[in-house]
């Protein structure tokens, strides 16, 4: 009987070679999604960052525009509208930047304050016509990182350090 020749015989690899070869893909796998995908922290202040430019906005519109408009939060996300005296709060028209956003999966909105009292809710603000600003804070949360935006009577919007004395809107040490 013919023997198989040793050339045909080593084209294969072994199981242990071709475990070690996944195991190692695997973990190189783990190690991109780790660095692509934000974790909390990140992205609970791009989401705080957005809304507050949305504040602003909103503040500005309604000085310009001689209308007020209002923010407020409606689970799972927030909505403006826009103060008509004929027709009383609506959906601001033609504004695509005004319009009802969803907040990311997990988070929260978590509390208002306006001049320093805790809002009822549903949490709301809203800009007058007239330029005259509130100070208020606005908490937003994702897990366990926490993020505050803050308007200031001068009619300043800003996101502010979150309750670890850290800037919200730093990376992770």
């Amino acid at each position: 009987m013919a023997r198989p020749s040793t050339a045909c015989a080593g084209r294969g690899f072994t199981l242990l070679e071709v475990l070690v070869v996944l195991m190692v893909m695997g973990l190189l796998v783990g190690l991109a999604s780790a660095l692509v995908l934000p974790d909390d922290r990140a992205r609970l202040a791009v989401e705080s960052e957005r809304l507050a430019r949305l504040l602003e906005l909103a503040a500005e519109e309604a000085r310009l525009g001689g209308h007020a408009i209002a923010w407020t939060a409606e689970p799972p996300g927030y909505r403006f509208s826009q103060h008509d005296p004929a027709r009383g709060w609506t959906e601001p028209g033609g504004r695509d930047q005004l319009r009802p956003r969803a907040l990311p999966a997990g988070m929260a909105l978590l509390g208002l304050r306006v001049e320093n009292t805790p809002a009822s809710a549903p949490l709301r603000l809203e800009f007058g016509s007239d330029g005259a600003a509130q100070a208020f804070t606005l908490e937003l949360g994702l897990g366990t990182a926490r993020t505050t935006i803050a308007g200031s009577p001068l009619g300043e919007i800003a996101v502010v350090a979150d309750a670890g004395g850290r800037d919200a809107r730093a990376p992770p040490p």
